[in-house]
């Protein structure tokens, strides 16, 4: 396996961050920012990621739901994942109001209208 790292820089000019791939970590790297082209960059913290199974999701968010036969869309224990998610990656908290509708959901108190 070849690793090809990923360096990230904010720029110091227009705030957005720029990512540059080389060939290896030994690779010389002059970065411009790839949104104004300024030179004054600053290297960032990537942001990375552990892919989990479905099992290890659901043995970290609770007990399974006692009808074995439900399917992953029916699951409790999903309900509200992707919205967490999106959250999550952005960067941004989740709303309280949102936060306490997903846990009810997952104890068994759906939003009204949302037929488990």
């Amino acid at each position: 396996m070849i690793a090809m790292p990923i360096y990230e820089f904010l720029c110091s000019d227009c705030g957005r961050k720029s990512s540059f791939l080389t060939r290896s970590v030994t690779s010389s790297l002059d970065p411009s920012c790839q949104h104004c082209g300024s030179a004054r960059l600053q290297r960032a913290v990537s942001s990375f990621a552990i892919g989990k199974t479905v099992g290890q999701v659901h043995e970290a968010t609770g007990p399974a739901p006692k009808d074995p036969g439900l399917d992953f869309f029916r699951d409790p224990r999903n309900i509200g994942r992707n919205v967490e998610e999106t959250f999550a990656r952005n960067g941004m908290a989740l709303p309280q109001q949102v936060r306490e509708s997903i846990d009810a959901a997952r104890e068994g108190t759906p939003p009204a209208g949302l037929d488990l």
